[in-house]
């Protein structure tokens, strides 16, 4: 028996659509016909869906449980076996790329001149809110417009060193395991080790 025929869709009264003014959450119903009562499977022949319930007379996908794994594609080679790794990024265990929440140039440029920012200090003034991330990497792309500041964080990249040096600022760089001062020979980079 269908419960919304070609003939019963356009009447509002049995399909509960009367005019209900303004439409919102409480008013809102499932258009006619587009929901479906749930397939009582094994409940004899004549249903349709007795016996087998629609699963066949034999084979694998007939048993109880998973008959393939995910992916599987009956022996032939799967879709994730098919398509090329990634170059530079190995797989499998042992092999983690480090994470950074990110400090920009925007929130630099909000600093007093010849201050000390870190990101505790950026978000104690309001000028950044929390990071999830507990590694800060200061990132380039702008112009540095505040002079002589003092910036504290675990990884530059290289045009924000550019940057900060070019406004007569300096790049600390802290360790990411215990979060104090590395110090750099003549010869080093800040931002050397500092790319991820």
């Amino acid at each position: 028996m269908k419960v919304f025929d070609w003939k019963k869709r356009g009447n509002p009264e049995y399909s509960g659509r009367a005019e209900v003014g303004e439409m919102s959450l409480t008013t809102i119903i499932p258009a006619p016909g587009s929901r479906h009562r749930k397939k009582r499977k094994g409940r004899g022949v004549a249903a349709g869906q007795g016996r087998s319930c629609g699963f066949g007379m034999r084979g694998q996908k007939s048993r109880a449980g998973n008959p393939t794994r995910p992916g599987f594609e009956g022996g032939q080679t799967p879709l994730y076996r098919r398509l090329p790794k990634y170059v530079g990024r190995p797989m499998g265990p042992g092999h983690k790329r480090t994470v950074y929440g990110l400090m920009k140039m925007d929130a630099l440029n909000q600093c007093e001149p010849n201050s000390e920012v870190t990101l505790e200090s950026l978000v104690e003034s309001g000028k950044m809110t929390k990071n999830k991330e507990k590694l800060v990497k200061v990132v380039g792309g702008e112009e540095l417009t505040v002079a002589g500041l003092t910036v504290k964080a675990h990884a530059f990249t290289t045009s924000a060193v550019e940057a900060i040096e070019k406004a007569g600022g300096k790049c600390v760089l802290l360790s990411p395991t215990t979060g104090e001062v590395i110090e750099l020979d003549d010869g080093d980079d800040s931002s050397e080790g500092a790319e991820a």
